[in-house]
This record gives C-alpha cells, sequence and structure tokens, in this order.
C-alpha cells in the first residue's frame, strides 16, 4: 500500500485516491489530501524508473523556460517504492470551458517557450537531447545531431519503421519514404528549440485558474514546427491557438509542406502501438508523399 509513504513524503494523509483515465502507460491516481489539497501520482513496474525519470527532466526543462501564465506540473517525488516506480507531481485543475482568448494566449505563451530555448539549457545549436526518452511507450532516441535531416530520418522516421520491422509490419515504400524524405528535408535548416515533443490535444488544457498547461512531454531540441504540426493531429486544438502562436513568432510560408511528414512519426508511433486503422493511415501517407 502506498498511502503511508505517500504520508510520509506529502506531510499530510491521503483521504482518497481517484483514478484517472486517460493514459496509456502509466496508473494515475488524483490523490485528495485530508488538508483539502491534492496531488497527482503515477505508477508503473519497477522497471519503469527511467520513463518517470525521463519525463522529470522535460518537465524542469520546459518550466525552466516557459512564461508564468503557461504552467507544468511540479515533480515532487520520483523514486522505487516496493515493486514499482512512482512518480509525485502537483495537481493541475484543468477546466472544460473554451475560451478563446485563453487559447489564443495559450499559443503566443508556445511561441515564447519556444523562442526563450534558443538561449537557455543543454544541447543549444543541436537537434535531440541528452538522454534518450519515450514517446507514448514506444523508446525514443535523441541522439545529438547538428543536421535537422539527419536527426529526422534517422532518429524519427528510420527507427519507427525499424520497430515495425521488428515486430513483422511493414510499411510498403519505406526505404523510398527515408530518402524522400532526407531530401525533402535537405534545404531546410530549422533553429533547435526545446519542444514539448508529443503536442496533441490530451496532452494540454486551460487551467480553471487561468492560463494554460502542458504535460506528459517527449521533449528535446527540434524544428518548432514539429510541435504545431502534431498540435493539429488527433482531433487539433482550437484556431485561436494557431492564431496566438504566429502572432507570437510567425512559421515559415512553406511550413505545411512540412507538416504530413513531421506527423507521419506519431502515426507510425501509433501503428506500432495500437497497430489497426493507424497502420492504414500511416501507410496512405507515405503513399501520398511518395507520389
Amino acid at each position: 500500500m502506498l498511502e503511508p509513504w505517500l504520508q510520509q513524503r506529502l506531510g499530510v494523509a491521503v483521504r482518497r485516491m481517484a483514478p484517472v483515465a486517460g493514459g496509456s502507460i502509466h496508473r494515475s491516481w488524483r490523490l485528495d489530501l485530508v488538508d483539502g489539497s491534492r496531488a497527482f501520482l503515477k505508477t508503473n513496474r519497477h522497471a519503469a524508473l527511467p520513463w518517470l525519470e525521463a519525463e522529470v527532466e522535460g518537465l524542469e526543462a520546459l518550466a525552466a523556460v516557459a512564461p508564468a501564465t503557461l504552467s507544468l506540473p511540479k515533480p515532487l517525488v520520483c523514486q522505487r517504492v516496493g515493486d514499482q516506480s512512482v512518480l509525485l507531481l502537483s495537481w493541475l485543475e484543468l477546466s472544460a470551458e473554451s475560451d478563446s482568448d485563453a487559447w489564443h494566449r495559450f499559443g503566443r505563451d508556445l511561441a515564447a517557450l519556444h523562442k526563450a530555448s534558443l538561449a537557455v539549457g543543454q544541447g543549444q545549436g543541436c537537434f535531440g537531447w541528452s538522454r534518450d526518452n519515450v514517446i507514448g511507450a514506444m523508446p525514443q532516441p535523441n541522439g545529438w545531431h547538428r543536421d535537422w535531416a539527419a536527426f529526422f530520418v534517422d532518429q524519427r522516421l528510420a527507427h519507427q519503421l525499424r520497430l515495425a520491422s521488428a515486430s513483422g509490419l511493414q510499411f510498403r515504400g519505406g526505404a523510398s519514404l527515408l530518402a524522400w524524405a532526407r531530401a525533402h528535408l535537405r534545404g531546410h535548416q530549422p533553429e533547435p528549440v526545446l519542444v514539448h515533443g508529443d503536442l496533441w490535444r490530451g496532452n494540454a488544457d486551460l487551467l480553471v485558474e487561468g492560463g494554460a498547461a502542458l504535460y506528459d512531454p517527449a521533449v528535446h531540441r527540434a524544428d518548432r514546427e514539429v510541435d504545431l504540426a502534431m498540435a493539429r493531429l488527433f482531433g487539433g486544438f482550437p484556431a485561436p491557438f494557431f492564431a496566438g502562436y504566429h502572432q507570437g513568432w510567425p512559421l515559415p510560408p512553406d511550413a505545411d509542406s512540412r507538416e504530413e511528414l513531421y506527423n507521419l512519426y506519431h502515426l507510425l508511433n501509433h501503428a506500432n502501438l495500437f497497430g489497426g486503422g493507424y497502420v492504414r493511415q500511416a501507410q496512405q501517407v507515405i503513399d501520398a508523399l511518395l507520389r
């Protein structure tokens, strides 16, 4: 039982542990404490501690360059407890309201975070990260590269195709895709900003007290367009978010020409994780890019 350990670490007893739905990797809980406050708990098997440690590092890196109106959960404790790995985080009260002005500000705040990261933190001038992490439940390699095309093709697309092949899943045109992507990105030389890395609608929201929040990152230094591309995938963010980002730091005029390629990484990852329709969707994108 975790309750005695939680009370010791929090300094207050837990009144209730309520399961939180939505995660496919960890078990998640909202902790209602006897003093009226709340905390957030993630648990996983003993061997999963490096995943949680990578999340802590990502949250702290993003928080170091985030503007005051953009929140991230604060890591409180990350360690093994018995046969489990646990991550204890501060609680964020998410809002169910749709506020166009708040989403517009959220977009501006993400632009500010991206811009601030150019001069702060590890790996300035390079693409990658100091450690590998995970995207969903899949390993995400982050070895440093100075060339964006090489990083994205080798560490993102080729990696996912290798994972697929190892599980018996073959994508038609895979080798041709890698050559096409390398050529397509060769003339594109973005600045390596710190990106969230898994910025779909389920990993960001507005807060009840105002402002917005990011969580569950898969951080690395990359072309900032990868965050904006994914923000249009899997349901997508509201239009004011993109308008706000454009106001804060406009994307290049040809950014649309890379969006489908960047999102293919996430479709391949979902194909490896879940199979089914994601396999067909990824293949359709590969076919379309190679036409």
